[in-house]
């Protein structure tokens, strides 16, 4: 399988991007694929080996799933890798020059 890189430039102090990057209560309100869709459950156990979920559904109710999966490493403030219940492996830095690849 090929690898996908995303980057972004966010103007803001680390610490809190973490927070809302990583936060139920701030998931909750940020992660929709549209708007007309969102989510109305976050867990998130921040750990290695540490599980987390976004349900996420269509407002009218229609559809929805769940996104879940463990935790590989964490280094606070610096870097998240886990693996999807389907086993792709995801990373996320940081580092400027690395910021997130499927």
């Amino acid at each position: 399988m090929g690898k996908i890189t995303i980057s972004a430039n966010i103007s803001a102090p680390l610490e809190k991007v973490w927070d809302y990057w990583t936060s139920p209560k701030h998931i909750i309100k940020w992660n929709n694929a549209s708007d007309d869709w969102n989510t109305p459950h976050a867990q998130n156990d921040l750990r290695a080996g540490g599980k987390f979920l976004a349900k996420m559904e269509s407002k009218d109710g229609s559809m929805g799933f769940d996104f879940e999966g463990v935790y590989t490493r964490v280094r606070n403030h610096q870097l998240i890798e886990y693996m999807l219940v389907d086993g792709r492996r995801v990373s996320v830095s940081s580092n400027p020059y690395f910021l997130c690849s499927i």
